[in-house]
Order: structure tokens, then sequence, then C-alpha cells
């Protein structure tokens, strides 16, 4: 088994190549996905966002208005840290348990760690290998206005917020860019995975 840390910048296409990998046969463990399971209505984490970002960022049912959140944490330093500090840990446990009984089903299993701030949690430290997805700054900027109805400044501002790309780069051992056709990315994913299966099989063997 290994366990693979995949991650880039905001709208860089992470979710694009995750899902290759799992079509490739990788098990793909969501932090995003993990995170809204915990914030259902009325949960311990629900509870202890609410208080400390208070009612503004619910809906008018209750749940969390996750745009409406978003946009307090990404101008704020200290908001951002206090929102880390409540979600990080709960993500980090579930994942955790779920490394578990993947391993106990499948111990060859290519365990994918999807999580958009893997790089600045440090949890890249705790992967076998590290896979960042890269594309240029002016396609996050338009994905996210096409996606999620921002600004120019909004996505900015929520670029700037994560550590800039050619950072995460550095800390990468394998970089997929996601800049031209589908197919092209298809074609860096699926071959990233054979190295990743190549690597999962000789640790398989040493262990």
């Amino acid at each position: 088994m290994i366990i693979v840390g995949l991650t880039g910048g905001v709208a860089s296409g992470k979710t694009t190549v995750s899902k290759i990998f799992q079509e490739e046969g990788a098990y793909i463990i969501e932090a995003d996905q993990i995170a809204r399971e915990l914030v259902q209505l009325r949960s311990p984490t629900w509870d202890e966002l609410v208080r400390a970002f208070g009612n503004e960022i619910l809906e008018k049912n209750g749940s969390i208005h996750r745009k409406r959140l978003a946009e307090k944490v990404f101008s704020d330093p200290e908001q951002r840290r206090i929102l880390n500090q409540i979600l990080h840990p709960r993500i980090k446990e579930v994942m955790s348990q779920r490394v578990k009984e993947i391993a106990e089903r499948t111990p060859e299993a290519i365990i994918v760690f999807d999580a958009p701030l893997l790089i600045e949690l440090g949890e890249h430290r705790e992967m076998d290998q590290v896979v960042v997805v890269t594309c240029q700054e002016n396609q996050q900027i338009e994905r996210l206005r096409e996606r999620m109805g921002m600004t120019e400044e909004e996505a900015r501002k929520v670029i700037s917020s994560q550590t800039p790309l050619e950072d995460k780069v550095k800390l990468a051992d394998f970089i997929i860019r996601n800049e031209g056709s589908i197919e092209e990315t298809r074609r860096r994913a699926k071959d990233v995975f054979q190295e990743l299966k190549r690597i999962a099989l000789l640790k398989n063997k040493k262990s």
C-alpha cells in the first residue's frame, strides 16, 4: 500500500486528475468530502463553526453556507487559521480510519488523499508520494469566475490565500500540468499513475 497526496492550486484541475486516478484503480479519500460530512447540521463540528464564526455563515435551514464561510476566511489569515484548527484534526482522524479500512481489505492499494491544503498544513510530509496539479493563473481565474461566479478580484484573493503553485511544485514527486486539452491531462495523469503502481509494487515486495 502507498498513500499519495494529491494537491494543487485552487481550480488547477485536481478533481479531474483525481477522477482519472480513480478510473485507473486508485482509492480516493477526498478532504473536501470529509469536511462536508463533518459539518452536517447540529454535528459537533457544525456547532464549533457557528460558535467561532457566528450565525451569518448559516443558510436559512441552518446548514453551513460554504461560500459565505469561504469569503469570511479567505480575506483574513487569523480566521483561516481558526477554521483549519477546527476542521483539519477531524479530517485527519477520518482519513486515518478510512486508510486503515482500505488497507485491511486491499493491502496492495494505492490510496490517494485529495487535499487542497496538503502542503499548507504540512501533511505532505506524511505521504509516500506527492502529486501536484498545475495550470496558468489566468486559467485558475477564468475557472473560478465560471464555476463560482467570482469577480476577478475575488478569484485573485482566493488564489493568493494559498501557497504559490511554484512553491508546491518544489515539494512534488510528480507534476501534472493541466494547461491544454483534457486528453493531454488524461495522458499525463495515466503516465503518473503507472509510475505510482510501480512504486507500490516495489514497496509491497520489500514488506
